[in-house]
Parts: C-alpha cells; structure tokens; sequence
C-alpha cells in the first residue's frame, strides 16, 4: 500500500519541491515583484514576451502602439490585412460574385430532373430585355446581324402580311408585333 503524499505528478520533481525557484521576476527595471503578466517586445517579435507585474504591465499597455513608427500606408495595409484574420481574399464583382458556378452531377436515377425542369421554366418566365422579347417573336437566335434580321422580317412579313391572309384580324395582331420587334433589334443594331 501506497502512502497518500506519494502522488504521481506531471510536474518536475524539483517543481513540487521548491516552486519559487521557477517564479519570474519583473522585467521592468528596479522591480522584485512576480512577474505574471507577459507583453510582447515589438510588433516584429510578437511571440516573444517581456514579463511584468501587474502594475508594470498596466504601464507598459497603456503606452505601447502598435502602429508607431509606421508610414500611414502601411497602416492602412495592415489594417485591411486584419480585416479578414490576414488571410488571402478574392475580388467580387464580374470575376467573383456575379460568377455562376456550375457542377455536373451523375444522376442516374433522375432524381434532379423536375428540380431542373422547374429552374428553365423560371428562366423563360423571367423578365427579358426588349431585345429578348423581339427576337422571341422574330424566331430569331444569337448572335444577330443586319442580315440575318432584314432576312427574317422580310420572310415573316410575307407569311403575316393581312392582305396575304384575307384581312384575318390574327394576321394583322402578328403583323404589328413583327414590325414592332424587328424596329427593336434594328434600333439596337445601329446604336
């Protein structure tokens, strides 16, 4: 049987011996007090420490700047680095944000085909520009030229034209959106 004050310890047996022998001083000139408060030396040498008590360690954080003898650019720098924990970031915008990412998933069960059946038929109701919309009714597909679009209106115009459907009020309806869609594309065109 084992006496009660014969614990193992992780300390150092001349730890538990003698534990003022570790106790640091303070670092501040003229002082024997403890030292249980570290500070860092400078702000190149932030994992090393000066250590102070605690009075001197109160002096030392009050009159300690981090950013002193810095240019205000680096500062600037420095403090935009921390912003994001100085990590690396990404710009936004065309490149970033507005990007759309797409993934190719295996779906051999068609368990995502609904979900994407249902994504282009939000797409085609979506608000289109007026150019959508005319080239919708002139059948017409990107990209678009002066030619291919004199060429279409002229086939849809003799297939639409009232005069060429006996006066069929349809006809005339289509006719207005033809001419109405093909001024649309020409006015874009010659911008």
């Amino acid at each position: 049987m084992k006496a009660a004050n014969s614990r193992r310890s992780w300390r150092h047996a001349t730890a538990e011996t003698n534990p003022q022998s570790e106790a640091r001083r303070c670092d501040h000139p003229g002082c024997d007090q403890t030292a249980e408060h570290r500070a860092p030396r400078s702000r190149d040498q932030l994992d090393e420490y000066y250590w102070f008590c605690l009075d001197h360690v109160r002096a030392y954080n009050s009159s300690w700047d981090y950013y002193a003898g810095m240019p205000p650019e680096a500062i600037e720098a420095e403090l935009r680095r921390d912003s994001t924990w100085q990590r690396p970031t990404w710009p936004l915008g065309r490149q970033g944000a507005n990007r759309r990412f797409s993934f190719v998933l295996d779906d051999p069960f068609d368990l995502f085909e609904e979900a994407e059946a249902e994504a282009q038929t939000r797409k085609a109701r979506a608000a289109a520009t007026p150019e959508d919309e005319a080239m919708k009714v002139l059948e017409l597909l990107p990209p678009l030229t002066a030619e291919g679009l004199k060429a279409r209106y002229k086939a849809l115009v003799k297939r639409h034209h009232p005069d060429a459907n006996g006066g069929d009020k349809d006809a005339e309806e289509r006719f207005k959106q033809i001419n109405q869609a093909y001024h649309i594309l020409k006015t874009s065109l010659d911008a």
